[in-house]
């Protein structure tokens, strides 16, 4: 079988180190020459919650050749017509592309390449990318999980994706994946959008009560979309977050707050991704995290307030409006009065 990881940034080298180390042949692409030129010389360093030097087979997409049973797709959602028509050629007949991105890119990448050969993961592990072949794993060790699914029955080398993984950490195959998928997209659009606004970590945001606030609000507007969307949202991890954050009376509200900075204890020192991209002076993908949610909003006729603010104020952080700061948080005050 042959495997790749397009798009191995701070992810998808730390994935692709773990898949090598297990002794498994897996090409990582990345179209960085100096990262690419790194981990041929020396190998994927891994730092962070752990350390360790992996040997790994690197290449530039001009390098790519023949056809591939699996490519783990890690790239930005906003070039996926591009790079998944373009990856489509290196597919096997009986391929799959399993997305590993954020958001909700399944449906999309399907009309490219077929239900068929579209896999989902949302990963539930945080990584930073540290410059030319480093990486920084930043996520407890014992929380890192996959979870695995498809929108369609069958689907090609679902097995063949879940063994891949789990060289890495522990893979729930989901049968309901959409409820999965927004089990993660709960917690992308509050601490990945907040820690882009405020430039401080998952931890940080989660403690400091101002933030944690918002964090509570765009946790709420998330589980009530999904409910009206009729979407069961997934555990994660063992725990229902969508029954220990939701709330409709006020001592639910009290404990759904204090809960929050336990829940990302194991994810304190994460950092998102979208705010690594304003810091490398790169758009991010905010419309496909909290802009998903205001638009199933949208849809189902239930307000998103908050998502929305989030969304306005990082694109006004990537027009030069604000930078990413933690008194960001009062551009959310008003919304607290209606």
């Amino acid at each position: 079988m042959r495997a790749m990881i397009y798009g191995a940034g701070a992810l998808g080298t730390v994935l692709g180190a773990y898949i090598a180390k297990a002794g498994v042949e897996i090409d990582l692409v990345n179209r960085n020459k100096a990262h690419v030129a790194a981990l041929r010389e020396k190998g994927a360093h891994i730092t962070g919650t752990v350390d360790f030097v992996q040997p790994v087979h690197a290449l530039l997409p001009e390098e790519m050749t023949g056809k591939y049973d699996v490519i783990l797709l890690m790239t930005k959602q906003s070039d996926n017509a591009r790079v998944v028509t373009m990856l489509e050629g290196y597919l096997a007949e009986d391929g799959v592309i399993c997305t590993c991105q954020n958001g909700l890119p399944e449906p999309a990448i399907a009309e490219i390449v077929g239900a068929q050969c579209t896999l989902g993961c949302a990963i539930a592990w945080g990584a930073t990318f540290h410059g030319e072949g480093v990486s920084e794993l930043t996520s407890d060790p014992s929380a890192l999980t996959f979870s695995l699914g498809a929108i369609a029955q069958p689907v090609n080398h679902l097995e063949d994706v879940k063994q891949l993984l789990e060289c890495m950490g522990t893979v729930v195959v989901e049968d309901n994946f959409m409820g999965a998928r927004w089990s993660k997209l709960l917690i992308n659009s509050a601490f990945s959008g907040l820690s882009t606004v405020t430039g401080g970590t998952f931890g940080e945001v989660s403690v400091q009560k101002p933030s944690r606030k918002v964090a509570q609000r765009i946790i709420k507007e998330c589980i009530d979309v999904a409910r009206a969307a009729k979407i069961t949202i997934e555990p994660v991890q063992g725990h229902k977050i969508d029954k220990l954050f939701d709330y409709h009376g006020a001592l639910k509200k009290v404990v759904s707050f204090a809960l929050i900075p336990v829940a990302m204890k194991k994810h304190a020192g994460l950092v998102a991704s979208m705010l690594q991209d304003l810091r490398a002076g790169k758009k991010c993908e905010i419309d496909y995290i909290n802009g998903s949610v205001c638009a199933f909003g949208k849809k189902y006729g239930v307000p998103t307030p908050f998502n929305d603010r989030t969304v306005g104020i990082i694109h006004g952080i990537e027009d030069g409006k604000y930078t990413s700061s933690f008194e960001n948080i009062k551009l959310y005050d008003d919304l607290f009065r209606k």
